[in-house]
């Protein structure tokens, strides 16, 4: 039932997200990616801060690692249902994209880095490097934020189909979401919406819980995998959405983009554990961690190589499926 919640409220978050970034004029503004990456996240967010709270760490750091890994799998979906013989990474025709997945490795390289940190090298109760992972990502977003108002180059991709590169351009031929309806009720759909989700969330970490346990999975294992994937069902309804709207681009940005900021909330984590939570996240976060930075870094290649299609899927798509199954069982060997 929270799974349901959390697919239906997602859809509604992302639609008036849309709506709200589009209206105040926020999608080239630090703010507005600012206000998309916390809205894609409050699963994860509510899992957090429950898991958290309840000292179950693994689950919470193995939901805010695996589910890079998982989410970048989003995009394996996103390729399948690309319309025509071309790929996803053929279409998006931009090397931004490729900038957003180099974020992704550079906050998950910190975020690996600072699980070998001593659980005593911390500032009050944060691990420096939680910090340092924030730090990152907004110097990261101020830079993206200018780099795509200053390009000082160009690229020519025959065949690419970009389409929107913010989500406030107006999506055609239907417009933006709730069209015909105030801000004032776009805002309030909002609030209701991200209300659904961090319930839903945190009814998700305690059953999570409870069900890893009777089973007798390891906690990251679960958090990994089964967690994750639920908490990336509005990624998955939102990526399949932009893809329908030719907006290529946009689905890899979103993606990648939410996989950067998920990681900040590991300072999250520390201030409601009251300690570092990063070194307590063992060899099979780090796996994980590994994991995810290969299979992004798969997807930036894949952008500027712009392979055709393997069937269903590109080459890159393929690739990304077959080192994450292989991926999954170094998990099981690893945490065991």
């Amino acid at each position: 039932m929270a799974g349901g919640a959390t697919w239906v409220a997602g859809i509604a978050l992302s639609k008036a997200t849309d709506a709200i970034d589009a209206r105040l004029n926020l999608g080239e503004a630090l703010g507005g990616m600012i206000l998309l990456a916390i809205a894609g996240s409050l699963p994860e967010l509510a899992i957090t801060i429950t898991a958290a709270a309840g000292g179950h760490l693994g689950l919470a750091a193995g939901n805010l690692i695996g589910g890079i890994a998982i989410q970048t799998l989003v995009l394996v979906l996103c390729d399948a249902v690309a319309s025509g013989q071309d790929t996803l990474s053929y279409l998006v025709g931009s090397l931004m994209p490729v900038f957003d997945a180099l974020l992704v490795i550079v906050v998950v390289v910190v975020t690996v880095a600072g699980g070998l940190l001593k659980p005593t090298a911390a500032i009050g109760s944060v691990s420096p490097a939680s910090i340092a992972i924030v730090v990152l990502w907004l110097l990261g977003m101020w830079w993206l934020n200018h780099l795509r108002k200053d390009l000082r180059w160009q690229t020519d991709a025959p065949g690419s189909h970009p389409g929107r590169t913010h989500r406030r351009k107006r999506q055609a031929p239907s417009g933006h979401p709730f069209d015909g309806h105030s801000t004032a009720y776009v805002v309030l759909v909002f609030l209701g919406a991200s209300a659904v989700t961090l319930v839903a969330g945190v009814v998700l970490a305690n059953t999570g819980n409870t069900l890893a346990t009777r089973a007798g999975i390891n906690g990251v294992i679960f958090g990994a995998t089964i967690l994750a994937g639920v908490t990336a069902l509005p990624e998955i309804s939102s990526g399949i959405a932009a893809v329908n709207l030719g907006d290529y681009q946009l689905v890899m940005g979103d993606i990648f983009g939410g996989n950067a900021f998920q990681v900040c909330l590991f300072l999250v984590a520390d201030l409601i554990a009251g300690k570092p939570v990063l070194p307590h996240q063992g060899a099979a976060n780090s796996w994980l961690g590994g994991l995810g930075v290969i299979l992004t870094a798969i997807y930036a290649a894949g952008i500027i190589a712009r392979p055709r299609r393997f069937g269903r899927l590109g080459v890159d798509s393929v690739a990304v499926l077959i080192i994450f199954a292989f991926g999954i069982a170094g998990l099981v060997y690893v945490a065991q």
